[in-house]
């Protein structure tokens, strides 16, 4: 069985040529969503459907896609509440510059400071501006820990070790 990795939600379909509108889990939108790409979409009680990307843009929140062969609203529409996943064979030509990681590769890592005090585990990443926000859950709490995924903060991250050590900035562990 292949491996898939989420990468989006249709979450309703946008005016009446086929579009779908989609809240994106993805790190790379621009390469997930390019024209060709190979998606499948998910929904319970149907199997696998594969689909190919016929156009993206960005809206608001959200990110439009049509696909190839569904080009009436009509044709989308059973889509909605589907995720939609790539498969992770379609991922192997994805160039990472050093200091890009997937979001899949980064969530579950262990976080501690330079001087080996454990934070806790990465559980989510928010993408709300100029960088990445890491949510980091405490072990010995309810309260979360963000950390802004810059070279300031982040001082190294080991895929390996399945660790990120940080510098914190002053306040950032209060």
């Amino acid at each position: 069985m292949s491996d898939f990795l989420n990468v989006g939600k249709i979450v309703n379909t946008h005016g009446i040529r086929g579009e779908v509108r989609v809240i994106s889990r993805t790190d790379f939108p621009e390469r997930r969503y390019a024209k060709g790409m190979q998606l499948t979409i998910f929904q319970a009680g149907k199997d696998p459907l594969p689909v190919t990307v016929e156009s993206w843009r960005q809206h608001k929140q959200f990110d439009l896609l049509t696909f190839a062969g569904y080009s009436n609203v009509n044709d989308v529409e059973v889509f909605k509440d589907s995720l939609l996943k790539v498969n992770t064979a379609d991922m192997q030509d994805d160039e990472l510059s050093e200091g890009e990681y997937y979001y899949h590769d980064i969530i579950g890592l262990e976080v501690e400071t330079a001087d080996g005090e454990a934070i806790g585990k990465i559980t989510e990443i928010l993408s709300p501006g100029a960088n990445d926000v890491w949510v980091v859950k405490r072990p010995d709490s309810k309260k979360e820990v963000l950390i802004p995924y810059i070279d300031d903060v982040v001082a190294k991250v080991d895929l390996n070790q399945k660790l990120v050590i940080i510098t914190p900035m002053e306040g950032l562990l209060d």
